[in-house]
């Protein structure tokens, strides 16, 4: 089978950003896919042209991962309006390398960036094969909320993209329980639920951190992680200013790896607070956050206090559970559930800089209660969000539709 995968933010294992699709696309390839991903050569995380060149993997049983970069306007965070050029750029340019790609069985699209998904509906029509998308963002819904998206024509717009776009499909996939009812009612047919997770192989309480530790000199420190994007929707200013209100603990260092939009603002707001307890470290490919990860004392995931964001499952916080990492959670709804059934770590109210301080303070001075923690996640995520499960899950649902069995 071949897949045409169309993802603007791809990235593999030694790059920088999310590796969901990279994963799913070698489980695909190791059971004899042929999946071709066309990809920017523009970095969605730091906004920099850094994957120009084109790869191929091989895998022992004919299958293979055919990763295409293509042209992208490369000021993806200069504004928001740059940020759309980007988008539509990606999305022409896509298409005209899409179609050069012969012999396909199923065009695979995903959202962010919803416009990727034109390129993918496209494409289907073309060549006359199935088309999934994948719904991994209430794009334009959380633009709103978050007050990015204003402009009432272009709301509008979006949102008959949207409801197009899933009405469209032959099948749906989305990696929340929470989005199942906002696609449902806005047209979308045959949803299926493939949730984010985890490497539990990568993300192992057995990885050794102490490397990471004397790097940075955190060798004697609690270590509060914080890894991934820096934007706006991160809100890690509340971090900033918890790492503030614990500035007299000097057994507590906050660490906040990655990149993206605010990361410079974040850098100024820690030099006007004075933060010696708070250490900045640049994006990494996602082998290097699992050592980040496994010199960490606790972890934290954190959203601003957008009442959409309830809706979501954020990656990073599977990882910290496999890791056997406590989390701590600034982010409401199916996620809190999630971690609170796991007994993986503390919520604290989105927003509030205070409770997330008393939060760090709390597993600082409990070992036995961040071990305990830590444990409960692992055993919680190996058993509920194995991504070695879940792309199965995938594998079938993709033989389904192409064999006719949707």
């Amino acid at each position: 089978m071949h897949i045409l995968l169309i993802h603007q933010a791809f990235v593999a294992l030694d790059e920088p950003g999310g590796t969901r699709h990279y994963e799913l696309a070698r489980y695909l390839a190791e059971r004899g896919h042929r999946v071709t991903v066309i990809a920017s050569e523009v970095s969605y995380l730091t906004g920099r042209r850094e994957n120009t060149d084109s790869k191929t993997e091989l895998f022992e049983n004919g299958g293979r991962i055919q990763i295409l970069r293509t042209y992208t306007y490369p000021a993806l965070h200069r504004s928001f309006f740059h940020r759309l050029l980007s988008f539509f750029s990606f999305m022409l340019f896509s298409f005209l390398d899409g179609v050069k790609v012969k012999n396909l069985d199923l065009i695979w699209g995903t959202s962010p960036p919803i416009f990727q998904g034109v390129t993918a509906l496209s494409l289907a029509r073309l060549k006359r094969v199935p088309f999934l998308f994948e719904v991994r963002d209430l794009w334009p819904a959380f633009a709103v909320q978050v007050g990015v998206l204003r402009q009432p024509a272009l709301i509008r717009a979006s949102q008959w993209l949207e409801k197009t776009l899933y009405r469209s499909a032959d099948q749906l996939v989305v990696n929340s329980p929470g989005f199942l009812s906002h696609v449902k009612e806005r047209g979308g047919r045959n949803v299926k639920l493939v949730p984010n997770g985890t490497d539990i192989e990568m993300f192992s309480p057995h990885i050794e951190g102490a490397d990471f530790r004397a790097a940075h000199n955190l060798a004697d420190k609690f270590v509060v992680l914080y890894a991934g994007a820096h934007g706006l929707s991160n809100d890690l200013g509340i971090l900033l200013e918890s790492a503030r209100l614990l500035s007299q603990r000097p057994d507590v260092q906050f660490v906040l790896l990655g990149d993206g939009k605010e990361k410079p603002n974040l850098v100024e707001q820690s030099r006007k607070l004075g933060l010696k307890n708070t250490l900045f470290l640049p994006a990494c490919p996602k082998s290097r956050i699992a050592q980040a990860v496994a010199a960490a004392n606790a972890c934290v995931a954190i959203l601003k206090p957008v009442p959409l964001y309830a809706t979501v499952y954020p990656n990073k916080v599977f990882d910290y559970m496999a890791a056997g990492k406590p989390v701590i959670l600034a982010i409401d709804g199916v996620i809190r559930s999630a971690v609170e059934e796991a007994g993986a770590g503390i919520f604290v109210q989105p927003g509030d800089p205070v409770a997330l301080a008393q939060a760090v303070e709390s597993l600082a001075d409990d070992p036995q209660q961040t071990r305990r923690m830590g444990e409960s996640g692992r055993e919680y995520v190996v058993k509920h969000f194995n991504r070695v499960d879940l792309a199965e899950t995938l594998n079938q649902l993709i033989t389904r539709m192409v064999t006719g069995g949707v």
